[in-house]
């Protein structure tokens, strides 16, 4: 199904890559993350190359709801005590700042940006909304807590971050790609050293970032332990209310909600990829009751990769790696996140300091709780006795009965059910 995003979207198309080629850095993956990388470095005169395996922005970009906003639920209060207060402002002034750029960047071009509230709510604990106002606003930011929402149920109050931002996502990247060093339909299969290895070609760069959204090189950096992938499902209904901001649930599992046009985005039916969850049939079942004069134009799914600790990675592959890069494990923010990686990682390949790298550093403590569910997941599906295997790392798939795929509850792959790749980690088509 196709998401509101590409529906009558025309995006620039590129050659395929026919030769061997050098360059000083390459980019592989032509997601948002991938395009903001690629136009930093065209802007401060690098030798880059952007290779995407099949079309950009056609990956996870053209599936998120696209909320432009430096609140990603509740992290502060958490941050503050897992991290300290100076990671947490780091966290907090890095997102401001891509915020801040995407404004910059959105006066030039027509992509349907719109300054807007953005709202965490629960549904069951107040004291955890007023904990994060009270964080947040020890940070030196102004949040607020707030009791009555534009919403169809009622809630025990939500945090308020005023002049937050929407968009249209690849009317973002369909614009700012254009003059960009790019070559589609050049999948990159390994990357030895300096050299990244396509089916019929090969590049040379001093310098590689890997944006792939989960990283496909397993021998480096144990990201196959740091994340799992993460499911969600989207409709967008007609005649339905005008929110006029962007909320999310403070709970994983719970709903979000913004507007496009004349449509109303909801948002959730959440779960692990690869076992089961609400989908769309919990998103249909809201919609019918809360809104039985709305009619559903749009249906979409999207996943995501979710780190140990809720900050994503981005800076050095692995300490074994001093010349490659990556930028991953998102958590559900995908916009704010990529412009923070393609800022980061546009001034670490000129070998240049960036002050908000120690915060994302990729090589920070593996010792939690995640991890371990994350270990027993791999261990149990490899275990699973079956034919049907992922070849990403020889989990065993599950059938998603409600998108008619073959998924991998250990990596988040996923394959059509001929087998043929849909998502990575995985490089190849699986047997099935």
């Amino acid at each position: 199904m196709n998401s509101v995003w590409s529906d009558q979207i025309h995006m620039p198309q590129f050659p395929q890559l026919q030769r061997d080629i050098n360059t000083e850095v390459l980019i592989v993956g032509g997601g948002m993350c991938g395009i903001l990388c690629a136009y930093f470095l065209e802007q401060k005169g690098i030798d880059y190359v952007l290779v995407e395996g099949e079309r950009i922005g056609q990956g996870i970009s053209k599936n998120t709801t696209a909320k432009i906003t430096s609140q990603h639920g509740l992290i502060y209060d958490k941050l503050i005590k897992n991290a300290g207060s100076e990671k947490a402002k780091m966290y907090l002034k890095s997102n401001e700042e891509a915020l801040a750029k995407f404004c910059e960047l959105c006066k030039d071009i027509n992509c349907d940006f719109e300054h807007k509230d953005a709202y965490t709510y629960s549904l069951s604990d107040r004291k955890i909304i007023e904990d994060e106002v009270r964080a947040v606003n020890t940070l030196g930011f102004k949040a607020e807590f707030v009791d009555n929402l534009t919403l169809p149920f009622e809630t025990k109050g939500a945090i308020k971050f005023e002049n937050q931002a929407q968009f249209n996502p690849l009317l973002f990247i369909a614009e700012i790609a254009k003059g960009l060093k790019i070559y589609e339909n050049t999948f990159i299969r390994d990357i030895k050293d300096h050299t990244a290895i396509a089916d019929k070609v090969k590049i040379t760069a001093k310098k590689i970032i890997v944006a792939t959204h989960f990283p496909f090189i397993n021998k480096h950096g144990s990201y196959f332990l740091k994340m799992y992938q993460h499911r969600s499902y989207v409709i967008a209904l007609k005649n339905a209310t005008d929110v006029n901001g962007i909320y999310v649930d403070e709970d994983q599992k719970g709903m979000s909600f913004r507007n496009y046009k004349d449509l109303l985005l909801i948002g959730g039916g959440d779960h692990r990829t690869g076992k089961t969850g609400g989908n769309w049939q919990e998103l249909r079942e809201f919609a019918k009751k809360h809104y039985p004069q709305a009619t559903e134009k749009y249906a979409w799914a999207t996943q995501d990769c979710m780190s140990l600790d809720g900050i994503p990675y981005i800076g050095h592959y692995s300490k074994q790696t001093p010349h490659l890069y990556v930028a991953t494990g998102f958590n559900k923010w995908g916009m704010t996140s990529s412009m923070v990686a393609a800022m980061i990682l546009s001034d670490v390949v000129m070998g240049k300091n960036n002050p908000w790298q120690e915060v994302y550093s990729p090589h920070r403590s593996m010792l939690k709780q995640q991890l371990f569910i994350n270990g027993v997941e791999a261990v149990s599906n490899i275990l699973t006795p079956t034919m049907k295997r992922c070849p990403h790392m020889g989990c065993a798939l599950k059938w998603n009965k409600t998108e008619h795929t073959w998924d991998c509850p250990c990596h988040g792959s996923r394959f059509d059910h001929k087998g043929e790749l849909i998502d990575n980690p995985a490089k190849h088509n699986a047997n099935v």
